[in-house]
């Protein structure tokens, strides 16, 4: 009976949501909030990839068309601030993650039958597209904002490397379930075949991460003090005081700059290798699918290697994020070099490596927006986890939306101007590479390394070993 009771208490801890030791949350909580992740992702994949190729090959649309209309949910995410400082207002962020998947779920049913009536367009089927990625993007600024902001008010500092890593990698996982799920469900495409796979596919992805949710912020305390969280600031005065941050300004630049170069190759890489190693469409995404194993590997040893190596020495991302940065710069300007040596250069251990400093680079980031996040602000006011997420994440969007857009029609204006496709290939991957390492150069001016506290005397407490860890080589 005595062994029977220990078993229980046993399993009970190992399902609780909230760490043994009261500091926020547990790894199965964490796995939790990585399942509404990867639910947000997989409805975002069939609208912005799978609804997007319908319209281009099955209805014969314009390119142009479904690419404007995914720059416009991204121009709708630059919201988010406005939900991440009402949800900090709220001080409870479930119902606003809630909401905001039932908006992005609404979104992508109405842009499936955008899709559908595009074989007959109008001016009412472009004006139903428009209101469909409006709540595309506004329901994937306000779930994602508040979830965010979640993590970075729940995790604790040596949790968070590892925290990122699992939540970004579920969501690849949600993708890559979600796209080989649809992909053949929808064989043969037909119509009525789309819109209940699709249906099933938004709604179950709703139910998983309504199910995820359930008691994770009930059943979990603050990492920080709750004394001074809340505010009645207005937004426009929280945007100032955040903008007026110095760290959180250079913080935004970061964002911006490395999500530009992050994405400027999204959209090129593939003509690349068609162009100038004649790959085929199928060898071409096979190349896309070694990248996205690379970044699944360099977020796996981010996260693990981020969360020691912070329990260890303390904080210091700053570190990984320049390595991720350079290590991204490195492979690029391998990737300009390849485009004047495709008989002899491996193209395939090249992309690799992009995906791989690409996966540490994006842990650490987020790794990083966590600990910002939860920062007390200097001026006393509170904290303001789903503000500072806002704005962020709207950089994010900007700098992402505007990359693969900036890709592509550099490409075809160089190539257009020279006559040829290494010239064109060569100076953007360059310029992608010049853009990391000028990131990585903004990153070093950013505060990424936690303060030593101090006790109410004044006495500054440090680790024995935060004077000596290696990553303040970085700071210098």
């Amino acid at each position: 009976m005595r062994r029977s009771s220990v078993s229980v208490v046993d399993i009970r801890s190992l399902f609780s949501v909230s760490s043994a030791d009261g500091s926020g949350l547990s790894w199965f909580g964490i796995i939790r909030l990585g399942a509404v992740q990867a639910a947000i992702g997989a409805i975002v994949m069939l609208t912005t990839s799978l609804l997007n190729r319908l319209m281009v090959v099955e209805y014969s649309v314009a390119a142009a068309i479904p690419a404007a209309l995914v720059a416009w949910h991204y121009g709708v995410q630059l919201s988010r601030p406005l939900w991440g400082h009402k949800s900090d207002k709220a001080l409870q962020r479930t119902s606003w993650i809630i909401a905001g998947l039932g908006i992005l779920v609404l979104g992508a049913l109405l842009a499936v039958n955008t899709t559908i009536r595009m074989a007959a367009p109008g001016f009412s089927v472009y004006l139903l597209g428009i209101i469909a990625f409006a709540l595309i993007g506004l329901g994937v600024g306000m779930s994602g904002t508040a979830l965010l902001a979640l993590l970075a008010s729940r995790v604790s500092d040596t949790r968070k490397p590892a925290a990122a890593a699992i939540c970004w990698t579920m969501m690849v996982a949600g993708i890559v379930i979600a796209a080989g799920l649809t992909g053949a469900l929808l064989e043969p495409f037909t119509e009525a075949r789309l819109a209940i796979i699709t249906s099933m596919v938004t709604l179950g992805a709703f139910l998983l991460a309504a199910m995820a949710l359930v008691n994770v912020e009930n059943g979990s305390e603050p990492v920080n003090d709750m004394s001074s969280r809340k505010t009645n600031q207005s937004f426009e005065t929280v945007l100032r005081d955040i903008w007026h941050d110095d760290e959180a300004r250079r913080f935004t630049f970061f964002v911006f700059m490395s999500m530009l170069a992050y994405s400027m190759q999204d959209l090129i890489l593939e003509p690349f290798a068609g162009f100038l190693f004649e790959m085929s469409p199928g060898q071409s995404t096979q190349l896309a699918g070694v990248q996205h194993g690379g970044v699944l590997v360099g977020m796996l040893l981010a996260g693990l290697g981020g969360s020691l190596y912070t329990k260890k020495f303390g904080s210091n991302v700053r570190l990984w994020i320049v390595g991720g940065c350079a290590g991204s710069a490195v492979m690029l300007v391998g990737l300009s070099l390849a485009a004047g040596m495709a008989d002899i250069w491996p193209l395939k251990l090249n992309v690799f490596g992009l995906g791989f400093a690409n996966g540490v680079f994006a842990v650490a980031a987020v790794s990083a927006m966590l600990g910002l996040a939860s920062e007390k602000t200097a001026d006393g006011k509170g904290h303001r986890e789903g503000a500072r997420m806002g704005v962020w994440g709207a950089a994010q969007a900007i700098g992402f939306g505007l990359g693969g857009l900036l890709g592509a029609v550099i490409v075809d204006v160089l190539r257009n101007i020279t006559g040829e496709n290494v010239t064109a290939f060569q100076i953007v991957f360059a310029a992608e590479a010049v853009l990391f390492l000028a990131a990585a150069m903004v990153a070093t001016g950013t505060k990424l390394v936690r303060t030593p506290s101090s006790d109410h005397d004044g006495n500054i407490h440090r680790n024995a070993n935060t004077d000596t860890h290696m990553g303040e080589v970085i700071q210098s």
